[in-house]
């Protein structure tokens, strides 16, 4: 479980690493940095939309980066985590509506990502991650991560030497319904930390 903590304070986050949360997201990269450099404990995820020119920052901080979302971000982090002598974990972002207001490839456009991603030698491919039309009924999400359950074996079995065994997907309002499709990965920040301000 990724507790996402965007907005919240560094004192919030230190109560939680008190109560036992290790993992946590962010989707801004000040932000995040902020936190980070305060709190100095943790494991970071990048869940938000990465920029080109904010990817040097993003390798610095984050352990895992669940939103790669194209070839150019690929090659530079790879370039950019080459130079820094460092591995970096990724997912590919699977925008799977095909909605203009969330980031990520559509499925036509992964296998070519796929079929590059022996050229990254820096970059740890281990997985897909999905946000789904919001809906506040969660059945209505499980159409989505049912199908990208079935992509990822697709994939898989195209690709067999690439690493696709995580799949982030479920948040607070539909975690439950992700993990019954196969998630791996949740992210759940309102669920944990109540609505936010």
């Amino acid at each position: 479980m990724i507790a996402v903590t965007k907005t919240l304070p560094v004192e919030r986050i230190q109560e939680a690493i008190q109560e036992g949360l290790t993992h946590f997201g962010e989707n801004y990269i000040q932000e995040a940095q902020r936190k980070i450099e305060v709190l100095q404990q943790g494991t970071w995820h990048f869940i938000g939309h990465l920029q080109t020119n904010k990817a040097k920052t993003a390798l610095e901080l984050f352990s895992m980066i669940e939103t790669l979302d194209g070839l150019k971000l690929a090659r530079e982090l790879n370039r950019l985590a080459l130079q820094a002598e460092k591995t970096v974990d990724v997912l590919i972002q699977v925008n799977e509506a095909e909605e203009d207001s969330k980031s990520g490839l559509t499925p036509d456009q992964v296998s070519s990502l796929l079929e590059a991603s022996p050229a990254w030698p820096a970059l740890r491919l281990r997985g897909l991650m999905t946000i789904p039309p919001y809906d506040p009924d969660p059945e209505k999400s499980r159409p989505w991560y049912r199908s990208l359950f079935q992509w990822r074996a697709k994939w898989q079995a195209q690709f067999p030497a690439v690493d696709l065994s995580q799949l982030s997907m479920g948040m607070s309002n539909d975690f439950e319904v992700a993990i019954e499709e196969g998630a791996t990965i949740v992210r759940v920040g309102t669920a944990l930390f109540g609505p936010r301000e």
